[in-house]
């Protein structure tokens, strides 16, 4: 089961926050462009890992970069990636104003940079990253059932360039699963230096707030912790323009459009999902009707039925994450479910129509479950149980709900879910309460108890199940 932090003797959490700024460095050089189809030159640049392009103009931009030995790449598009985003209507969705940018692309060690144009485009700018490969040993934090991650201290986020504080959705109600594009030839000391060099490029080359995605995997399986505000808390990344609010955004290190993924990569990404979406109580087969903020694809308020594990694709004009991975889906969704069972799915407190408030949920098989509510004392208001997969009960109140009052739901193994009823005559819908990594660790030295609280109520997808 999933329900626990476990502290593990590791070093990682002795890293402050602030101790890893500038191991990675951006340069950002105006091209001055020739004729369509013709090579215009970047000029020289310092050695750089990373590139991307910026540009304006409704037109496409190719690219090639020269190694450090003198030899030239294929030429390849720039792709674009509005889609992998933040929302449009936040000031980090505004930040580059009419500049189109390009995902980042790992080259390795390399000098030049090329461009070439197709269509109108009247400015370009590259943009390259020198990300070195860091000896610091990666030691992480575990979770019960889940992978080992490397926390941002340890992978050597650069702090000192996060811009605005993190935000939080209500609840988590499913996945994006991506691909960063770039080389699939990086070895295990290189996947640290490719993660700093992308948070680099989107927060000081895009002019986000951090890294966006909220997880990393690279192919030998290893998980890392992206955008800064916990890895176990509903933080909205910049991953899925329009559909970020309540999406946990995990990328594959490596592009998988013709490559098959490696199985110790989607090895990480089970466990990942398992462990992020347990604590959210969400079905990893579930799907459900998700609105869009507004993208390329979806206007505001549109509906789109979505899986709990949908790939980018799913909500943007993008082939990410690549056709092999994204062929996978189904079948990873289905490992995500099975690992670290039992599961509680979808809790929910509501006010009844007698007057009572109503709890529901549904458990991964027919199991015991207990349904408490208590006073801010602990003094116990009522109790139900059973033994179906689905809990239903209806706590009729015998006077007014007071500040403080809270219910639980739980059964053996699984991660129980708790939330509080709003003091008054009428009960509201409980407020999520996500673990923060502090009362993870105290939960392992016998402080607390994890819990999550997921608000939304995700129907079950049959045909996953085939």
């Amino acid at each position: 089961p999933m329900r626990r932090f476990l502290l593990l003797l590791t070093l990682s959490l002795a890293f402050p926050a602030t101790a890893n700024a500038g191991l990675a460095t951006l340069q950002i050089r105006e091209v001055p462009l020739a004729a369509a189809r013709t090579p215009s030159a970047s000029g020289a640049l310092r050695p750089f890992q990373l590139v991307g392009v910026h540009w304006q103009g409704s037109g496409s931009v190719w690219l090639r970069t020269r190694s450090t030995t003198g030899r030239w790449s294929p030429w390849q598009p720039a792709e674009e990636a509005d889609h992998d985003a933040p929302d449009t209507r936040t000031r980090e969705g505004q930040a580059l104003g009419a500049w189109r940018k390009s995902t980042p692309v790992w080259v390795g060690a390399a000098t030049r940079v090329e461009l070439r144009t197709r269509g109108r485009v009247v400015r370009a700018r590259t943009l390259t990253v020198r990300s070195p490969v860091s000896l610091v040993p990666l030691r992480t934090v575990a979770a019960a059932g889940a992978p080992r991650i490397v926390t941002r201290a340890v992978w050597q986020a650069d702090e000192s360039i996060r811009r605005e504080k993190p935000s939080y959705a209500d609840a988590l109600v499913m996945a994006h699963v991506h691909h960063t594009a770039g080389t699939n030839a990086y070895g295990p000391e290189q996947a640290p230096a490719i993660v700093r060099a992308i948070q680099t490029y989107h927060v000081q080359g895009n002019g986000w707030n951090d890294i966006g995605y909220n997880a990393l995997v690279d192919r030998f399986g290893t998980v890392y912790e992206g955008r800064f505000g916990g890895l176990d808390r509903n933080v909205v990344g910049a991953h899925a323009r329009g559909f970020n609010t309540g999406s946990f955004g995990i990328a594959v290190l490596g592009d998988f459009r013709a490559a098959t993924p490696p199985p110790a990569a989607i090895d990480g990404l089970v466990r990942a999902l398992a462990w992020r979406l347990d604590l959210a109580h969400v079905d990893p087969l579930g799907t459900f009707n998700g609105i869009s903020s507004g993208n390329e694809r979806f206007t505001p308020g549109i509906p789109v039925f979505l899986r709990a594990i949908s790939g980018h694709r799913d909500t943007g004009l993008t082939t990410c994450p690549g056709e092999q991975l994204y062929a996978q889906l189904p079948a990873i969704a289905r490992r995500v479910a099975a690992l670290g069972l039992p599961k509680l799915y979808a809790p929910l407190a509501r006010p009844d129509e007698t007057g009572g408030i109503r709890f529901t949920a549904r458990l991964s098989s027919a199991l015991p479950w207990t349904a408490t509510v208590t006073d801010a004392s602990g003094v116990e208001l009522g109790r139900a149980s059973g033994s179906r997969p689905t809990v239903d009960w209806v706590w009729r109140p015998t006077g007014p709900i007071t500040a403080g009052t809270r219910w639980r739901i739980e059964t053996p193994g699984a991660t129980p879910a708790e939330g509080t009823l709003a003091g008054g005559a009428a009960a509201q819908q409980p407020a999520a309460r996500p673990l923060s990594l502090q009362e993870a660790l105290a939960v392992a030295e016998g402080e607390g108890e994890s819990v999550g609280i997921a608000r939304t109520e995700v129907a079950r997808a049959a045909e996953l199940r085939g």
